[in-house]
């Protein structure tokens, strides 16, 4: 992965907040309190048409035996390694603390090969700025004044981090359709990816995560040519105990940014089994794993196509209804996101393998469709007839015309005498609507509302 950049430094020292205003958004958990960030952050961040990959790490303790400590040293030392540049943050208010110097020491010995930015943050304005000649005695060069909180010489930072990163080019962008296929360790993807491509391109084993990064197989489907993105095996945070398996989800993310269809592979025996704690699966009260259900929303966040594939049907005992209720359990505790798609299938034994492609390539086909503007006014403007939205504050709130904005993800239009006054329940069930008449199985839309003007 090219042009990483890694958050370093002692807790408490702002990191956190310093890589929401580099981000441009609030992803990592601000709290005053050190040691907040126990995982990783991290994003793709973006300044005068350059990217990068921004890390936030946990707060470095020197030579702690705790054991989470511990812990959040070795990631930060992978970090260190894995990163091209290296933001060392330290707090201009405090002053030097012991363990900046332990930090700077360690950092010196990668400064030959890696640009190393010495950060005093909490800098608030130009006339602190003289407070910060005691950070000289580190070796790192001059510290660089910002004050994440209020933005102050963050831009200039941003100058900086870019300075030698080449600017973002499209122009030779991949066109080919991408398939992501994505899961927790051992459910099944590499298998699914060999059986797909009819070899044995890919290690199988059962043991969990042996997949370490993301691998590219390409095949022919019907005279088009697909890329099949195998990747490691996502874990829930807490249990990423290896470093080098942070950087496995790091890579299974920016894989999931890049994808078209992201393919999310479950253990069917995983399933069942909490199923399997009512003595009728029907009534059985069910939870969709914490961690697939992070995945789908990260799919759906960023707006990708979804086939739920549920492997090792071939292991579970059923009959001719467990698939639908299954499938009907799954929905029941994903409310918001009844349009998934899904597919039982057993890669040992090919069972369906082959629909695998064709039911992705069906969701591809959904994301990719540009419904007619006659189609969806005609269509759509006869539901609002029948249920209109309600008034607001006593003003009839009128929606004019509908169009797709975009296809690849799907982007739907509402001009409107008043954007603001389309209530969030009307805007799911405008949503609903588009699905009855139009499809996109599998598909997150995206709804916007624009004055009529």
């Amino acid at each position: 992965m090219e042009n990483i950049v890694a958050i370093v430094g002692r807790p408490n020292t702002g990191k956190s907040t310093l890589f929401n205003r580099l981000i441009g958004r609030k992803i990592a958990i601000v709290h005053s309190t050190s040691g907040v960030t126990r995982d990783r952050n991290y994003g793709e961040a973006e300044w005068s048409g350059k990217k990068f990959f921004l890390i936030d790490t946990g707060g470095f303790v020197p030579e702690s035996e705790e054991k989470f400590e511990k812990a959040i040293r070795t990631q930060v030392k992978q970090a260190i390694e894995e990163a091209n540049e290296i933001l060392f943050v330290v707090d201009s208010k405090n002053g030097i603390h012991p363990a900046d110097k332990e930090i700077a020491e360690m950092l010196r010995k990668f400064s030959g090969n890696k640009k190393i930015i010495l950060i005093a943050n909490k800098t608030d304005t130009v006339d602190k700025e003289p407070n910060l000649l005691e950070f000289y005695s580190l070796g790192l060069g001059d510290p660089f004044p910002v004050s994440a909180i209020n933005g102050y010489n963050t831009g200039d930072l941003l100058d900086e981090i870019t300075k030698d990163i080449p600017h973002h080019d499209d122009s030779g962008k991949d066109e080919r359709i991408k398939f992501a296929i994505i899961g927790k360790p051992n459910a099944g993807k590499s298998s699914i990816t060999n059986a797909l491509l009819n070899e044995e391109r890919h290690m199988v084993t059962d043991v969990p995560g042996t997949t370490r990064d993301t691998i590219d197989s390409t095949l022919k489907y019907f005279g088009e040519d697909i890329v099949l993105i195998d990747t490691a095996g996502l874990r829930r945070k807490t249990k990423v105990k290896e470093s080098v398996e942070f950087y496995s989800t790091v890579r299974t993310y920016k894989a999931l940014e890049r994808c078209d269809v992201a393919i999310l592979v479950i253990d069917a025996a995983d399933l069942l089994e909490e199923l399997g704690k009512s003595s009728d699966i029907k009534l059985a009260v069910f939870k969709l794993d914490h961690q697939d259900v992070r995945i789908i929303e990260d799919v759906i966040r960023l707006k990708k196509g979804l086939l739920i594939v549920i492997n090792k049907w071939d292991l579970v005992e059923k009959d001719s209804n467990t698939a639908k209720i299954v499938e009907q359990k799954i929905l029941e505790h994903l409310k918001s996101y009844n349009f998934l798609k899904f597919i039982f299938i057993s890669a040992l034994t090919r069972q369906r393998i082959h629909k695998v492609l064709s039911e992705a390539k069906a969701v591809y086909d959904e994301r990719a469709k540009k419904v007619k503007t006659s189609d969806l006014n005609e269509l759509i403007q006869n539901e609002i007839r029948i249920t209109p939205p309600q008034s607001l504050r006593g003003k009839e709130i009128k929606i004019n015309y509908i169009t797709q904005l975009k296809s690849s993800p799907p982007v739907f239009g509402f001009f409107v005498n008043d954007p603001d006054g389309i209530a969030e329940n009307y805007k799911k069930f405008l949503e609903k609507k588009i699905r009855e008449k139009f499809g996109y199985k599998g598909v997150p839309i995206q709804l916007v509302f624009k004055s009529k003007n």
